[in-house]
């Protein structure tokens, strides 16, 4: 059966303030694991450097709070508007994405500076209830970029040929491996998206009726062993299993493997390890993922991803924890373990595409592009990652990522019909 845990959102900070220090200072913490060289590289153009991640975050509170909420202020530095926006059209011209490793200056020491500095201005606003709205934005924001700023330095590290390591080994077990079992659902009248009180982006809402079949979920998530058994297979090579962009994907960029792996090696923020079989798999593809539920339907009767909306009411169904398992709790390697959770060790793929839900419309003004603009070509991934600050992931949170992207900690849990 599912299971919810043993960590309780109740024991997380709950005050806009505490979640406000508590975020600025773990993007700190991560920064101080890297030198100035590490924060400035970019490896390719899904990523960005650490230090943009960090000037970026500190942007978003200088635009949208301080800027247009607090009396007087200046900002610290004129030209950061132009190197910190992201893809907001709204606030203007900005720095290409595939240009931000050229960002040698400013200094890292300075980015910090601005950071401190516009936390020093925030406090006049963090307890002001006409803007808890927005630092809640602000604040699931920062925590999305560190879970990026994470993802992104691992690629950067493992595209070094030295195979350089973030943090010293650090050994990780997963949890002993059981059968995979299954957990179902009867179907019915599911209401889906956000409900009740707390923060949630626009693009989880409006809540809403879903029908659905009679289904169940694996009670677990698909391991390194499982995968090895689809390769030796010949997962990869059959051409039955995958999707045609999936099959052209293959065949033009050479994949035999999830990212990350050699031999029986896997690369971590601690470098190169000896791969865990029982561990959950990461770093794959939709067109993986969807390659393997084809494979795994022989091997599991029927199996094969679940749709955003049947994971939703599972985890609703049995009071599912999004505060529980393996998440990120400091500046510590992020591993996947296998913890016996719905949420955790990994982003989990469905095969529902990214589109808004009835009677979706997006925030007014600038913020109003965070999520809207991308609803096209993209798939809905659930749960929460290794790499995710615990508890700012929810039942109804949507990720979303091109289908070819896996620098992500990506991973799957099938399903089946009842």
């Amino acid at each position: 059966m599912l299971q919810a845990g043993n960590i309780c959102s109740a024991d997380l900070p709950q005050s806009l303030s505490a979640q406000y220090a508590a975020t600025r200072a773990l993007t700190c913490d991560l920064l101080a694991q890297l030198s100035e060289a590490d924060a400035c590289v970019q490896s390719m153009d899904d990523a960005s450097p650490a230090k943009w991640h960090a000037g970026h975050t500190t942007w978003f509170w200088e635009t949208f709070l301080l800027r247009d909420h607090l009396p007087g202020y200046r900002r610290f530095d004129e030209t950061f508007a132009y190197l910190f926006n992201s893809y907001y059209e709204a606030e203007g011209e900005r720095l290409l994405r595939s240009r931000r490793g050229l960002l040698s200056r400013p200094s890292l020491a300075r980015i910090l500076a601005w950071r401190s500095a516009v936390d020093d201005a925030m406090r006049g606003l963090l307890d002001d209830p006409q803007h808890a709205d927005l630092i809640a934005l602000g604040i699931a924001h920062e925590q999305q970029h560190i879970e990026l700023l994470l993802t992104d330095i691992k690629h950067a590290f493992f595209s070094n040929p030295s195979g350089p390591a973030m943090w010293e080994s650090e050994t990780s077990s997963a949890s002993t491996l059981r059968p995979l079992d299954w957990t179902p659902h009867p179907g019915g009248i599911a209401t889906i998206g956000h409900q009740g009180d707390g923060f949630a982006f626009d693009n989880e809402g409006p809540a809403h009726r879903s029908l659905l079949e009679p289904f169940a979920l694996a009670d677990r998530l698909i391991t390194n062993r499982e995968w090895e058994a689809f390769m030796a297979d010949g997962g990869y090579c059959n051409p039955a299993l995958w999707l045609s962009d999936g099959r052209g994907w293959v065949k033009e960029h050479q994949i035999a493997a999830p990212l990350y792996w050699r031999e029986d090696q896997q690369f971590t923020h601690c470098g190169w390890q000896q791969r865990d079989p029982d561990a959950p798999l990461t770093h794959i593809s939709f067109f993986e993922a969807d390659a393997f539920a084809s494979w795994a339907a022989a091997q599991w009767q029927g199996a094969r991803l679940p749709t955003e909306f049947e994971w939703e009411a599972a985890a609703r169904a049995h009071n599912a924890d999004p505060a529980a398992g393996n998440q990120l709790d400091s500046a510590a390697p992020p591993l996947p373990q296998g913890e016996q959770a719905l949420f955790g060790d990994c982003w989990q793929f469905t095969r529902s595409a990214y589109l808004p839900f009835p009677r979706f419309r997006p925030a007014a003004g600038a913020v109003g592009e965070y999520n809207g603009k991308f609803m096209a070509g993209q798939w809905v991934l659930k749960g929460a990652s290794c790499a995710t600050v615990r508890a700012s992931s929810r039942a109804s949170y949507r990720n979303f990522f091109y289908p070819h992207q896996r620098w992500q900690f990506t991973g799957l849990r099938l399903a089946k019909d009842l």
